[in-house]
């Protein structure tokens, strides 16, 4: 494909939650990990949890991560635990999950701008 010049226009945008950053670095897992995280659940190596929600390990399979979707454009990394604190999420958080990757789903791009500005949300980017 040619592009003429014209500056790429990113497809996919990823993003972390501060909760979730602040975590990230506990655990030692950078944005560069999340980055490949993300190429593989959209190559379809995660499990699909239903409703825009996808478990995905990370970190040598010491941590897995819950992350969220808006219409495969945007990844929310919302949520990580360590394997060996516990197995899995239970039903009510998942459901919460659910109902958390809907709400991100209607969020418009200015309310995505917002939350970036105010720090809720920190855009992954492994762009120089």
């Amino acid at each position: 494909m040619l592009h003429f010049g014209m500056p790429k226009k990113r497809l996919t945008r990823t993003f972390k939650t501060a909760w979730f950053s602040k975590a990230a670095r506990k655990a030692r897992i950078g944005d560069l990990a999340l980055i490949a995280s993300i190429h593989e659940v959209m190559q379809g190596q995660a499990d699909d949890l239903g409703g825009g929600v996808f478990k995905k390990r990370l970190n040598k399979n010491m941590y897995r991560s819950i992350v969220l979707a808006k219409g495969g454009r945007h990844w929310i990394f919302a949520y990580l635990f360590a394997k060996k604190d516990r197995a899995n999420i239970d039903g009510d958080e998942l459901a919460d999950f659910k109902k958390l990757a809907q709400a991100f789903g209607r969020m418009t791009d200015s309310e995505l701008a917002s939350a970036l500005s105010q720090g809720d949300l920190l855009e992954l980017c492994d762009e120089e």
